[in-house]
């Protein structure tokens, strides 16, 4: 089951790979076969094998002879080891199923907002309902309601982060992306742990934006592949946050 896991994500991350650099592009990544960017020939299906097509073409398109950016080896090698160690540590459980679609949406959101600084509407709406369907069904309407209310409550926050930081700043200071990516974070963790991730995701950033404004002078960086990254080290060790919480709190 752990061999299959790791194949089964290399696969889903060849995919999420595609939906993240050409669905920002207005491309369809349901109809046509694919293509090589550069001379643009179609794959066959040997070509589109993920991890060891890469390897055997030794990165290059078959064709024109370009090489293909590692960009894609290293997505489906990390999808599928994410989905390997997901399943040694949760096993056949909801949880499981909630991580899976936690990891997806990280997936894309990485590869998006890095590449275009867009974070799809699609992504963070699949995700949600999924979310709240897997609540609904296994936990009931509580969960669901108590999800709901709290993705509400960090969207608010967030938007209230956002009207503050404009006005501080005088210009935009968090994308429209990263405040609907909010309204997820908080029907999977809660909304007093997605308080945290958006705090935690800032320390995750902090070296990244202090590396690029050194190296590129950029003054606008994404924030939502840290954020997503923030919720699911927190998801993963939900328990050991949550007691942190109930100590600061008792405290």
């Amino acid at each position: 089951m752990i061999i299959f896991m790791f194949i089964l994500g290399a696969i889903f991350g060849s995919f999420y790979l595609v939906i993240g650099t050409r669905m920002p592009l207005k491309e369809n990544v349901f109809t046509g076969r694919s293509r090589c960017d550069n001379c643009k020939n179609e794959l066959r299906w040997y070509e589109l094998i993920p991890i060891i097509s890469f390897i055997l073409q030794m990165g290059k398109c078959r064709n024109c002879k370009k090489k293909i950016s590692v960009e894609h080896l290293l997505i489906e090698i990390v999808t599928g080891l994410l989905f390997a160690v997901g399943y040694m540590y949760y096993g056949k459980t909801l949880e499981f199923l909630i991580y899976l679609i936690l990891i997806s949406v990280s997936i894309i959101i990485f590869v998006s907002d890095f590449k275009y600084m867009i974070i799809l509407d699609s992504t963070w709406i699949i995700g949600s309902i999924l979310i709240l369907l897997i609540k609904f069904i296994a936990y009931g309407t509580g969960s669901f309601f108590q999800s709901i209310i709290s993705g509400i409550g960090l969207f608010s926050v967030m938007y209230l982060i956002k009207i503050i930081g404009d006005k501080i700043f005088k210009k935009e200071s968090l994308g429209g992306g990263d405040i609907k990516l909010s309204f997820l974070i908080g029907s999977i963790v809660g909304f007093r742990l997605g308080l945290i991730s958006l705090v935690f995701a800032s320390f995750l950033a902090l070296p990244y934006a202090l590396t690029q404004v050194y190296l590129n002078k950029k003054n606008e960086l994404p924030y939502g592949p840290f954020l997503i990254a923030a919720t699911v080290i927190i998801f993963v060790f939900l328990e050991k946050f949550t007691n942190l919480l109930v100590f600061f709190t008792l405290s």
